[in-house]
């Protein structure tokens, strides 16, 4: 039963990925607004019933699914060295992500610049990321442990989440980035018990 399980799960995981690599062929070559969803499932060699049981809509084709983008920013909360603060700690996972892509990583680059080409797929992709501020408001306060008030703590999840919103067509989004985070930095200091560690 476990083997068949893990065959399932292998025959789902590979058509999930045939069906993202064929839209971001598609996507790249032709442009977002001029292929449609069926084309996608064609060129996948899957109905559309079954497309849309692994992509709720047709920007979703063209992103990962973003589990691991929420346990990331949790992470870089939970997980900071000691001392670290909690903004500090999110000002270097968020560079992090805005570093140079590396130049066999074809698929991060096609992705990246049919990004930029759709205003479609950006909003979608800053609304997709702010769906992560509840989850790094409870990894904020639980690490507060009653030391911050738990609005306080939204405020900056909230906050911090937008700053990444906001970086889109920067042409030099970390120093961007670094100079929004030092306006958040300062005034989280100032709600955080001296020599707290937050």
């Amino acid at each position: 039963m476990a083997e068949l399980l893990g065959r399932r799960e292998r025959k789902k995981a590979a058509t999930h990925r045939a069906i993202a690599d064929a839209a971001l062929e598609l996507f790249s070559q032709r442009g977002y607004d001029a292929v449609g969803v069926r084309e996608v499932a064609e060129a996948a060699d899957v109905s559309t019933a079954t497309l849309f049981k692994h992509f709720p809509g047709k920007e979703a084709l063209v992103f990962d699914d973003d589990v691991d983008d929420e346990a990331a920013l949790v992470a870089a909360v939970h997980d900071r060295p000691a001392g670290y603060g909690i903004v500090a700690a999110l000002r270097e996972h968020l560079r992090a992500a805005l570093g140079p892509v590396p130049a066999d990583d074809v698929r991060r680059r096609r992705f990246l610049a049919l990004l930029e080409s759709s205003a479609a797929l950006r909003d979608y992709s800053r609304r997709r990321w702010l769906r992560h501020e509840e989850a790094l408001t409870t990894a904020i306060v639980e690490e507060c442990a009653g030391r911050v008030h738990p609005t306080t703590c939204a405020a900056l999840a909230h906050f911090v989440l937008e700053t990444r919103g906001m970086l889109a067509g920067e042409s030099h989004p970390v120093e961007v980035l670094d100079r929004r985070m030092v306006l958040l930095e300062r005034g989280w200091t100032a709600h955080v018990p001296a020599r707290s560690g937050l």
